[in-house]
């Protein structure tokens, strides 16, 4: 069967086609052909992405990606590959088979190497199990700070490496939607627990029975051996429950992960964690309850071994963040989660104090990468964000737009954190930006939906002095209610959402956010001729209500120019489920969306002190920290813990831990107050000022609009983005139909087509389902799924 061609948004409303006209030369660039050297078999794709997977934030001169690659630079490039995957691997390897006695001879000649060394035990621990972390993470910042433009791999769509990332295999269960790569690490996760617990309990039978005790002895030994390989096999996956939460961190920026994405395998290993190190302290309870010594044990605070007291404040504290941070908990009582989960420090520092140096140096690396994300977004949330405007739209949701420096860069799939002072000095919250990078450069936006208790409070002050100001009560001090400060931008480091030629938006309710960004993103670049894959884009919006509609006039891009339909085939689709015809007041309701909003002057714009920020400068900072708590401790050792002879565990693992904490904070911290000084200095030479800025946008907007050379007649024939909006009522989106009626437009098996989902779980699983459902059927189209929801 042959499919009609997608009709062009000129054609849909009837419009004659547009007098192409005669263009001022431009001198030629690689990108410019950018859209047009796709085919249906996308043979050029490689080539033509390696120039548009940039970076999250990139700095420097972006001309420079257009040379074609020299020998040298291609060689380093590969060199650093090599590095940090043999790295890994190896540091993998010795992880997965540390149980067995190959593994532990390697380390036993490796402590015997380091014995009389400065660092002692601890530093063969070390140097087995963290020092490979920091390792590729110093790796992965000479990668992004020599190749900034390249550090992304280009994948072909068709690919395998890029089809695992794409293909949901588990759709219901207690992972929710797990793609094929997600499966197989829990796969090999599954593999190690099984693995490791198998050997251990051999060993541990095996080494119990070489003593002939009584079975009751027996019993007790056996326990108390299983409980330390638990809490070993923990503090293993310790390692990955905090490389998840590091924001920033280089290593996440390495494989393109997202931090939304990443806080889900947080969730998984906070589970995995916590259930053993749970079974530890249950082995170590029962076996001192049938010795008839468990209290006296639970008390014990030894000098040399573990300290059980310690080690039972931190499994409290661990098992009060796991029972709140339960689904069900998290979901009703978000404040009691949010508020618990600060007792990670509690968790920590005693988990440190019962296990000692050596032990805990296994988890060190990973504890002290998130220790300096966690110190860098302390410096960055201090900053006072002004609010250009603060307002409440028609249908209840709150738009709220940042003052940002114009060096901050970010993309149309980005996340930001909110504080806002008034409601909690505690408390951020994640929002999906809804402003494009082409917007403006000194703003960037977010929409809040009245979902909880911060975001009524957030929606009712805001309220509250959009009245006050109608009625003349009051004036602009009002508005001072309202200091708000801003952690981010997190998110992928590069903009996917450009690279499939047919893309499929799908939203529920407040999940038309990021679309919103990416309508706008893609609209702006075809306008100015920047690169842009998308020609096919479908939306398909779910509401409850009509009202909500009105949401869609936040992007930026109002209208569609000539130039833009000839090479956009848009189609929106609203679905309304909760109304069965249109109300009375549906064509007021489209008039009234800008709503007048209030102007927070708080005293500066985002801070750009972030880890997706600056190379230089992140660099510079994990490289003194590092070597910062390296010279710590080195001067810890020999003129503190060898010169008064400290011995006890409990006391060099508080040490270790300060080393860590010294580092980040003094060298580390110096650093970053240079490169604050460098970012105020930049802002001086590029001042923000609210008119002037309100000016530009409307002046940059009517530009963009009018689509540049031969505006007139683009502006003439301009369509809004409202009038290529359908409304359907009483229903929901038929995904089946619509994915197959969308890819055989599109070009049938021969097209890709990258959907894109946002908004609740139940609608996450039921496009996955209808994804994995499109490829497991022969002769269609290839379906990428791709999630963007923050669910926490």
């Amino acid at each position: 069967m042959v499919h009609p061609p997608l009709p062009t948004i000129a054609e849909r409303h009837h419009q004659p086609p547009s007098i192409k006209k005669k263009q001022v030369p431009v001198q030629k660039d690689p990108q410019q052909d950018f859209s047009r050297a796709i085919s249906y078999r996308f043979t050029l794709l490689p080539a033509t992405m390696a120039q548009e997977r940039q970076p999250l934030l990139q700095n420097g001169n972006a001309a420079a990606a257009d040379c074609s690659p020299a020998l040298l630079p291609s060689l380093a490039r590969s060199v650093l590959k090599f590095l940090m995957w043999a790295v890994f691997i190896t540091w993998a390897t010795g992880v997965f088979f540390y149980p067995t006695k190959p593994a532990q001879a390697a380390i036993g000649q490796l402590t015997a190497a380091t014995k009389q060394s400065v660092f002692g035990n601890t530093g063969a621990v070390f140097l087995a199990f963290s020092a490979p972390i920091l390792i590729v993470a110093a790796l992965g910042y000479v990668y992004i700070s020599a190749f900034p433009g390249d550090h992304v791999e280009n994948k072909k769509l068709r690919s395998l490496s890029f089809r695992l990332w794409t293909f949901p295999v588990l759709i219901d269960g207690p992972f929710g939607v797990v793609s094929a790569v997600e499966f197989i690490g829990i796969l090999v996760f599954i593999l190690y627990l099984v693995f490791s617990m198998t050997y251990y309990m051999v060993d541990s039978v095996t080494f119990v029975s070489t003593f002939h005790a009584p079975v009751l002895k027996s019993s007790e030994l056996v326990l108390v051996v299983m409980g330390l390989r638990f809490g070993i096999v923990g503090l293993f996956c310790m390692i990955f429950l905090f490389l998840p939460v590091s924001r920033g961190s280089v290593l996440l920026r390495l494989i393109d992960i997202p931090f939304e994405h990443a806080a889900r395998y947080h969730v998984w290993l906070g589970h995995l964690t916590m259930a053993l190190f749970t079974l530890h302290g249950l082995c170590y309870v029962v076996s001192w309850s049938l010795a008839g010594c468990l209290i006296e044990d639970l008390v014990k605070w030894k000098e040399t071994g573990v300290a059980n007291l310690a080690g039972v404040i931190s499994l409290t504290a661990g098992l009060l963040m796991w029972a709140t941070s339960l689904r069900p908990v998290r979901q009703r009582f978000f404040e009691l989660f949010f508020y618990t989960h600060q007792l990670y420090v509690v968790f920590i520092v005693f988990l440190v104090l019962h296990v000692g140096d050596s032990v805990f140096s296994i988890a060190a690396g990973a504890v002290f990468l998130f220790m300096l994300d966690r110190f860098l977004r302390f410096w960055q949330s201090r900053t006072k964000v002004d609010i250009v405007s603060a307002a409440c739209r028609p249908c209840g949701t709150v738009e709220l737009v940042f003052s940002k420096p114009p060096s901050l860069r970010y993309n149309a799939l980005s996340f930001i954190f909110v504080q806002v002072r008034e409601l909690s000095f505690l408390q951020w919250h994640p929002f999906s930006v809804s402003s494009s990078p082409m917007d403006g450069r000194y703003h960037i936006s977010i929409l809040v939906k009245a979902l909880g208790t911060w975001t009524d409070t957030l929606k009712s002050v805001i309220t509250d002095v959009e009245e006050k100001k109608t009625r003349g009560d009051s004036d602009q001090p009002q508005t001072c209610r309202i200091t708000a400060s801003i952690e981010g931008p997190y998110g992928h480091e590069s903009p996917y959402h450009l690279m499939y030629e047919n893309l499929i938006l799908v939203a529920g309710g407040i999940g038309i956010s990021p679309f919103v960004a990416i309508l706008s993103d893609i609209i702006h670049r075809i306008e100015q001729g920047m690169p842009c894959a998308p020609k096919n884009v479908l939306v398909l919006w779910s509401v409850k209500k009509s009202t909500e509609l009105s949401l869609l006039s936040a992007v930026d891009a109002q209208s569609v120019s000539s130039s833009v339909s000839d090479r956009l085939h848009l189609d929106i689709q609203a679905f309304v489920t909760q109304e069965s015809e249109p109300p009375l007041e549906d064509g007021i309701v489209e008039g009234e969306q800008k709503v007048p909003g209030i102007f927070v002057k708080n005293g500066a714009a985002m801070s750009g002190l972030v880890g997706t920020g600056d190379n230089f400068w992140t660099a510079m900072y994990f490289a003194a920290s590092t070597l910062g708590s390296v010279l710590t401790y080195v001067l810890v050792q020999v003129y503190y813990v060898r010169r008064f002879n400290v011995y006890a565990w409990w006391h060099l693992g508080l040490l270790l831990l300060l080393c860590m904490a010294a580092g980040v904070a003094l060298p580390g911290g110096l650093v970053v107050l240079l490169w604050h000084l460098s970012e105020k200095r930049r802002m001086q030479c590029d001042r923000w000022d609210a008119g002037a800025c309100a000016d530009s946008a409307d002046a940059e907007h009517a530009t963009n609009g009018a689509g540049g050379i031969g505006a007139g007649a683009d502006a003439a024939s301009a369509v809004s983005l409202a009038a290529l909006r359908t409304t359907r009522y009483g229903c929901r989106p038929k995904f089946q139909a619509e994915f197959e009626a969308f890819a055989g437009r599109a070009g049938g098996a021969a097209a890709d087509v990258g959907v894109l989902v946002c908004g609740p779980s139940g609608l996450q699983t039921s496009v996955a389902r209808e994804c994995r459902s499109q490829n497991l059927r022969r002769g269609g189209a290839v379906i990428h799924f791709n999630s963007h929801s923050f669910d926490l």
